[in-house]
């Protein structure tokens, strides 16, 4: 695919997805293939590269047309933290802007109200999914999977989309919508998106513009450290790479090396293993993962 598609058509803006999808019968008497990218805002060109992606698919289809369309909603559902949701960057003019640029055709912003009509609950619904949602972030984060899932579902519901493009970054999110999508979405096709970096190695995030200068420079330490465990995914290579960045000023939640499909740890083969990691550096929370070499 041709990810240098750019369209000087203007981005769509609405507010509630029934004013889309409205607007979308007006401009599609019989319908429109749907590309959906869903995010939280505070957008980076690794999301520029879901809207690209899902651009270049959208104009390979003849025939038929087609409507890239982005969700920018901040849930409440996922955080474990109050302080990481009331600090959580909001950029809309930027986003817009960006999405404009990779091609999107419509963006839309939900309100609470339209997302959880019956009120934004307390705890989520419990989701189950065996490793997929126990280990790893399921377990630094309980309760995390459920937000994601009742929102993905609530998005998926609403959109009605023939695919949906999520980033490598947040492979364990990836691999929970996965297991979603097969068991209540089976129409829907699920695409994955490489992670885009800084020349540096480090992982593009939202979060990382809350790094001092000093410690941008420490963060793609992370990157480093997994690189030298996916070339050698030993019990004592993993342990030095958790030393050497805790002696660097990182805070190790977890650097560990699973399955890509099930999140499982277990019998090493490596062309199917992925090592993980979570840390905190100067209080901010990063994670990234990488495929054994």
């Amino acid at each position: 695919m041709d990810l240098g598609v750019k369209r000087g058509k203007k981005t769509l803006k609405f507010e509630r997805f029934s004013d889309w999808r409205t607007d979308i019968q007006l401009r599609y008497s019989d319908g429109a293939k749907v590309l959906f990218v869903p995010t939280m805002g505070a957008l980076h060109q690794g999301h520029a590269d879901l809207v690209r992606t899902a651009r270049a698919l959208a104009d390979s289809i003849v025939g038929e047309p087609t409507e890239v369309v982005v969700s920018i909603f901040i849930n409440p559902t996922q955080f474990n933290e109050e302080q990481d949701f009331a600090t959580y960057p909001m950029t809309p003019d930027e986003d817009v802007q960006l999405l404009s640029e990779a091609g999107a055709d419509a963006v839309v912003f939900p309100t609470l109200e339209e997302m959880y009509p019956g009120g934004v609950p307390l705890v989520a619904e419990p989701v189950d999914y065996g490793t997929l949602t126990a280990s790893l972030e399921g377990e630094m984060r309980p309760g995390h999977f459920d937000g994601v899932v009742g929102v993905v579902r609530t998005l998926f519901e609403l959109t009605q989309p023939h695919w949906a493009f999520f980033g490598e970054k947040d492979w364990q999110q990836l691999a929970v919508i996965r297991q979603l999508v097969a068991l209540e979405f089976e129409s829907l096709e699920v695409v994955a998106v490489p992670t885009r970096r800084e020349q540096d190695g480090l992982a593009m995030s939202s979060r990382n513009q809350r790094l001092s200068a000093e410690l941008r420079m420490l963060a793609p330490q992370l990157h480093d450290a997994l690189l030298r465990v996916a070339a050698d995914t030993r019990p004592a290579v993993v342990e030095a790479a958790k030393k050497s960045l805790e002696a660097a000023g990182f805070e190790v939640e977890y650097l560990s090396v699973a399955r890509a499909d099930t999140l499982e740890s277990g019998p090493l083969h490596q062309e199917e293993m992925r090592v993980f990691a979570a840390v905190r550096l100067g209080g901010v929370r990063l994670i990234d993962n990488v495929s054994c070499m």
